[in-house]
């Protein structure tokens, strides 16, 4: 992909680009062949803008609905029409391929920005996975073959012939699948291998070596096959990225998006301080999300923590605002009660609590852990307390937890419901709102230091209380709707771009 030096002041007319409709025949797509026509400066940075909007409102409303629920689809249809990347299924136009082109542009721009880190590229994987799922569902029936074969995906419809032989096996095998429903579904034969989760628990009928799967399951399939290209896709990014960042007119650009991936990071210590260690009991049974209140009680019953829970609750206590000398004087006051000394605490423990704080090593300053990477890295062990409660608790464990800590009989039943479902930051959510006694909390989580941040907002009367759903409308801040333009020289561009840099930290500020 080149980019022009052309810095005319945007306009919004027709993209540029011959507008060939086999470049784009659906509605969604794998993304396999990179861009490679022209594109200037400012069309770079207004899709990456509008990129990023996308998936932020596509996470905002995965935390704040039910994927795949009535209310989740509609809300998300409407996003996508407001933010112009609806596609229609059935048609093309030059409207529909400008549409599509821009979609198509913008996940390879941020793909630069997200390849960068373990962290951005486990969050970009999923809001595009969860788009990705999104617009499949929105396909056609008659569409999803030509789909498949045109990305090379060997899952091939059954014969009505193989439907009549297998039939009673199929209906075992589906769950309220009937005789009438089974005339009018497609079923997909593909090697079992392939379709190992749904193996596994034993959703799906097997013979000789192949799965046969409904069409409603087929997706789950396609998604693994979506995310490995992703994945594999990302890392060939990263190793090409110091070519990109050598580009003085992109480099600042692609920082400043991929700090932007969860809205604040919580790792600057403008709160340093704020807190002292005699308010730590009170403010973890007040306002600590499950997973910290969780650490802090073994910490004190134990006076120690394994490295996985001192690394997620040493970077929860300086995101709230521990200083360093304040943190080395809360492990080592805890941990000298239990079998290490004074001595060994010293030698040990020490260094890695100033590691975490820049000061040891890479001196790089750490960021508390997301509720994402919570979730889905380093699952704790036996004799762990780090994780997610909601993630990886024992839901009989964690219906005695939240009984301890005084959640009425009706609000665990709606927690382990959302557990049971496998929406762990809506039970999170929900937890907040049973024992900070609101109906709505009035914000999408996604981080446990913004749990600590809104509760503490909500306990002082720094914000009103919601007393119904609304979703968050954060993600629908409009961004600048132009980015300022100059000449061509390189003087001006380097003057323009500084321009664009404090627009686009206005824009993201909002997040």
């Amino acid at each position: 992909m080149d980019f022009g030096k052309n810095r005319q002041k945007r306009v919004h007319t027709k993209l540029t680009g011959s507008r060939k409709g086999n470049h784009y025949p659906f509605s969604l797509q794998f993304y396999q062949l990179p861009p490679t026509e022209n594109i200037s400066l400012t069309e770079f940075e207004t899709f990456a803008i509008e990129r990023l909007k996308l998936l932020k409102t596509v996470e905002n409303l995965g935390v704040s609905y039910v994927k795949g629920s009535p209310e989740y689809n509609a809300k998300l249809d409407s996003e996508l029409r407001k933010l112009k990347f609806s596609q229609p299924v059935t048609e093309m136009n030059d409207k529909v391929y400008d549409i599509r082109r821009k979609d198509h542009i913008s996940h390879f721009i941020l793909r630069l920005a997200y390849c960068q880190s373990e962290d951005l590229r486990r969050w970009f994987i999923q809001q595009e996975m969860d788009l990705f799922r999104f617009r499949f569902s929105l396909l056609p029936k008659e569409k999803v073959q030509d789909f498949l074969k045109f990305n090379d995906l060997e899952y091939v419809a059954i014969t009505e012939d193989e439907k009549m032989m297998y039939q009673e096996e199929l209906l075992s095998s589906a769950y309220g699948l009937s005789k009438t429903k089974l005339e009018d579904l497609e079923i997909y034969k593909v090697p079992f291998q392939a379709a190992l989760d749904l193996v596994r628990p034993r959703k799906v009928f097997l013979s000789k070596g192949f799965a046969f799967i409904p069409h409603k399951d087929i997706i789950t399939l396609i998604l693994n096959d979506f995310r490995t290209r992703l994945s594999k896709a990302l890392a060939l990014s990263a190793r090409s990225l110091p070519v990109v960042q050598s580009d003085e007119r992109l480099q600042p650009l692609l920082s400043h998006l991929s700090h932007s991936y969860i809205g604040q990071d919580f790792s600057s210590q403008r709160n340093a301080g704020k807190i002292s260690l005699d308010q730590i009991d009170a403010l973890a049974s007040k306002s600590f999300p499950l997973c910290m209140r969780q650490l802090h009680k073994s910490l004190r019953e134990h006076h120690h923590l394994r490295h996985g829970g001192r690394m997620q609750y040493g970077l929860f206590l300086k995101g709230i605002g521990l200083t360093l000398e304040q943190a080395l004087q809360f492990w080592k006051l805890e941990f000298t009660k239990g079998k290490v000394d004074s001595e060994k605490f010293d030698k040990t423990y020490s260094y890695s609590i100033r590691h975490n704080y820049g000061k040891e090593g890479k001196r790089t300053d750490y960021t508390p852990y997301s509720c994402m990477k919570i979730i889905l890295s380093n699952p704790p062990s036996q004799g762990d307390y780090h994780g997610c409660p909601f993630r990886h608790s024992d839901p009989e464990l964690l219906k005695q937890k939240l009984q301890s800590y005084k959640v009425s009989s009706v609000g665990i039943n709606q927690v382990l419901d959302l557990v049971k479902g496998m929406h762990f930051q809506l039970a999170c959510q929900k937890y907040f709102e049973l024992t900070h006694n609101v109906d709505d909390c009035g914000f999408s989580l996604n981080h446990p230091n913004q749990y600590f941040a809104e509760s503490q907002k909500l306990l002082t009367g720094g914000r009103e209380v919601k007393k119904e759903q609304l979703p968050t409308e954060s993600s629908q801040a409009e961004p600048p709707s132009q980015i300022t333009s100059s000449s061509s020289s390189s003087a001006n561009v380097t003057s323009t771009q500084s321009e664009d840099m404090e627009l686009l930290e206005q824009f993201l500020e909002e997040y």
